[in-house]
């Protein structure tokens, strides 16, 4: 986008997290925000910051995989604000632990929220983009949407499932002048992993819990790292932005060694069965 200032920008899953920072550094750079997350509250504390830095925003109680609660969210923004330029799909939750200690109800929420959510927010938004000068979608996916990562199968599939929307909506949309970018998270830390369900309660599901918990002690980043690559991406239209060194080395594992990717994270998963 050619500017960023008194742009209006919709951020779902706004009140913590990956969404919180991102709606903060949008309005930084002079946008206004439609928070929308299912904790109004949250929402509520996020809009304080904005208001103190300066910025404008309205807070809406969704839930993404709400169909008709997010066709009525593109017409209330659309309202309040008189136009919408930027949507950031990025309300997400996880599911961990091995394929058969899930359930179809996990895999039904994941995809509800994951999948769904994405796409109710491209859908129901995009009459409105189409009518902006300028407009961009953004679809949070994850590092997990690059490879199959073991203990992660519904979780993978959601983020594999978010990859392919967005680049078919970026060629479809790139005669409309919209952008569309795919953003890919390694470790960062937010509170994905305090409402991650994992499954049955067996050692594997535990060690692959605690497992996550460790790795993101050691190894997350702030949220505000990924804020400010978002909207960089933003600002020059980038395709896909992977964050940290874990998202770039899946990635750069499945493109070049598809086959020893593969055999490094059975490697991996054998690993944790063994802590089990």
């Amino acid at each position: 986008m050619k500017r960023l200032r008194d742009r209006v920008a919709v951020v779902t899953g706004a009140g913590s997290g990956i969404g919180k920072a991102t709606s903060i550094e949008l309005a930084r750079r002079g946008c206004h925000l439609a928070l929308v997350d299912m904790n109004e509250e949250a929402a509520q504390k996020t809009a304080l910051e904005i208001e103190r830095l300066g910025g404008r925003a309205s807070v809406h109680q969704a839930d993404v995989s709400k169909a008709a609660r997010m066709k009525a969210l593109a017409k209330e923004v659309a309202a309040e604000h008189g136009k919408i330029n930027i949507v950031v799909n990025n309300a997400g939750v996880g599911v961990g632990g091995a394929f058969e200690d899930s359930t179809l109800e996990d895999w039904k929420w994941v995809i509800d929220v994951n999948v769904w959510g994405v796409v109710h927010g491209c859908m129901y938004f995009l009459p409105y983009l189409k009518e902006a000068d300028e407009a961009h979608i953004v679809n949070i996916s994850s590092a997990a949407g690059f490879a199959g990562i073991p203990g992660m199968s519904a979780y993978c599939a959601t983020k594999f499932a978010v990859l392919g929307l967005t680049e078919s909506l970026r060629v479809e949309l790139s005669e409309h002048g919209i952008g569309v970018t795919s953003i890919h998270p390694g470790a960062i830390k937010t509170n994905i992993l305090n409402t991650t369900r994992y499954g049955k309660e067996t050692g594997r599901t535990s060690t692959m819990e605690q497992f996550g918990e460790g790795f993101m002690e050691k190894f997350g980043r702030p949220p505000e790292v990924a804020a400010k690559k978002i909207v960089d991406a933003i600002a020059h239209n980038e395709t896909r932005i992977r964050i940290g060194a874990e998202s770039y080395l899946i990635d750069i594992l499945k493109r070049y060694a598809p086959v020893r990717s593969e055999a490094f994270l059975s490697f991996f998963e054998r690993r944790l069965s063994n802590q089990a």
